[in-house]
């Protein structure tokens, strides 16, 4: 779903380009590289690397102011005498510095002088103006020299403030001023190499939600928009997202929180949720998960939770194809911490017959997700908005859980064909859609997501049939049947291969049940079969098919 190559706008207004120092203490040489741009951008706690898809997003900003131009006064030519020189507005600049603090208040711990590499720093004092030079210790606790970490005071929303340079360490810093001065020193900062967050509340009681199977009345209802990244989206300005969120009829924003086991976005936090939940609008989180480190990523997605998401979305793709163990222990980790009744949505694979070693069975198994939000992409898989409804509930029924069709506006896709999209979801007694991605949703799109559907589009006949199995298939629909089947035949194996004995007992099962022993799975036999509940299973890593 998700792709890389997104940068991240920060908080703060974009400030000029450094260029090189001219005003140095004395024996200062100061190169352009040492002078950190104070306006860059970076993403929210780390990239979203490997994360599948290609398209990219709003771009990072540029800028390009100049920078001011000096000149020592030299001799006149032919050797005359130089000129007194006169006083230089430096020279009668007065800088005090009484404090820098970090910020904003969502990338900052409990300790105020605490900042990431990166991070931010507002500060407070006397003529602090913008363009001045702040020198950074190069090793910690060093005084302030010619090989001192550099960056440029810019004015930000809130004051002026400062983006710590990458190679800054901790210590005291102080403000250039020129002509061989500079201001007090003020700190220590400490500088850590790591993204900080601000103290976790305690945790809330998990929410009531509608019970598991029911669609009504959850954040899965009506329409929703995903962002990837917040500054991306509307750049950022929280009003200008409601606004629009109102205006296309969007209920439910799916705003990414973390990425694999350890990466916390601080773009998803508890004022983010109560701004929206203020404004009449539900907030979901949703994580890219890997499972390399299922534990880790099960207790991100609890702390999303925590933080006040009206759902948790698992956005599960290639990187867990093979791992049932991981798939069961994020599973059992998650729910340990969040209640089996919170909901839960899995965003995956539409296509379950191309993805066989996906395990789907557990993600939307016994205590899974109770919502299957397939990324219905049309454009992406190269087919038209029709067949890719039919597709994809004809392979993922068979799981159990309300479908909310998950589409795409990335991509530019025409005005028809997302009126469509809905218009269809109605169709299929889908309760909800939502869309990939609000930053890549061109302007002309948005009013399309409005529009009064198109009743004339209906399902296809035959209605919602089943993937039809038959002995040589294998895979996690295999799987499926097999687990449902081994209720009434106890000696049926969990192999995910449709092998001979699995034919007999399904062939034996349809007998037993009034149904022609096929020995394979029709919609009745299907029927008959979802009827019963699955036997659990124990994984290791692998899953099924080794």
């Amino acid at each position: 779903m998700a792709r890389t190559g997104i940068r991240q706008r920060s908080w703060f207004l974009a400030a000029a380009t450094l260029l090189a120092l001219s005003l140095a203490l004395p024996g200062l040489a100061v190169s352009t590289a040492a002078a950190a741009n104070p306006g860059g951008t970076g993403a929210p706690s780390g990239s979203a690397t490997g994360e599948s898809g290609s398209q990219t997003g709003a771009s990072g900003s540029k800028t390009g102011s100049s920078g001011s131009k000096t000149g020592a006064n030299g001799s006149a030519a032919g050797g005359a005498a130089a000129k007194p020189r006169r006083a230089t507005p430096h020279a009668r600049r007065v800088v005090t510095l009484s404090d820098a603090r970090c910020a904003p208040a969502a990338q900052c711990a409990t300790n105020p002088h605490e900042v990431s590499v990166h991070g931010y720093l507002l500060l407070s004092g006397r003529g602090l103006e913008k363009g001045l030079v702040v020198a950074f210790p190069h090793s910690r606790n060093a005084t302030i020299a010619s090989n001192s970490p550099l960056t440029r005071i810019y004015q930000s929303p809130y004051g002026p403030a400062v983006k710590v340079p990458v190679r800054a360490h901790s210590g005291r810093i102080e403000v250039l001023i020129g002509g061989g001065r500079h201001s007090n020193a003020a700190g220590p900062i400490t500088v850590v190499p790591y993204a900080l967050h601000p103290p976790r509340p305690k945790a809330p009681p998990a929410p009531a939600p509608a019970a598991a199977t029911a669609a009504n009345g959850t954040a899965f209802e009506g329409q929703g928009m995903w962002i990837w990244y917040l500054s991306a989206s509307d750049g950022g300005s929280v009003a200008a997202i409601v606004a629009q969120a109102h205006a296309a009829g969007v209920a439910t924003l799916f705003v990414k929180s973390s990425d694999g086991s350890s990466n916390y976005w601080s773009q998803f936090s508890p004022e983010l949720v109560a701004t929206m939940h203020a404004n009449g609008l539900r907030v979901c989180a949703w994580q890219f998960v890997y499972g390399s480190a299922p534990v880790g990523e099960a207790e991100l997605g609890a702390r999303a939770a925590a933080d006040g998401a009206d759902c948790l979305v698992i956005d599960a793709e290639g990187q867990y194809e093979g791992r049932y163990g991981s798939a069961q222990k994020y599973i059992e980790t998650l729910r340990a911490h969040v209640g089996p009744a919170y909901p839960v949505g899995l965003a995956s694979f539409p296509y379950v017959d191309y993805h066989e070693s996906f395990p789907y069975s557990v993600f939307l198994g016994a205590n899974g997700a109770q919502f299957n939000a397939p990324q219905m992409y049309w454009k992406d898989i190269g087919t038209s908005v029709a067949n890719v409804y039919a597709h994809t509930y004809e392979q993922n029924l068979i799981y159990g859980r309300p479908i909310a069709p998950l589409g795409q506006t990335y991509q530019n896709p025409s005005a028809e064909e997302l009126v469509a999209f809905r218009s269809l979801a109605a169709a299929y007694g889908a309760h909800g859609v939502s869309w990939w991605d609000w930053q890549e949703t061109p302007t002309a799109r948005w009013p399309a997501l409005a529009e009064p559907l198109n009743t004339s589009l209906t399902v296809p006949s035959p209605e919602l049939t089943s993937p039809l199995l038959s002995q040589g298939a294998k895979g996690d629909q295999v799987l499926w049947l097999q687990e449902h089947l081994a209720s009434a035949v106890p000696t049926q194996a969990t192999s995910g291969l449709f092998d001979t004995a699995t034919t007999a007992n399904l062939q034996s099962f349809q007998t037993a049940h009034g149904i022609p022993a096929s020995g394979q799975t029709d919609p009745n036999t299907w029927a008959a079969l979802l009827a019963l509940p699955p036997v659990a299973v124990g994984w290791t890593e692998s899953g099924p098919q080794g």
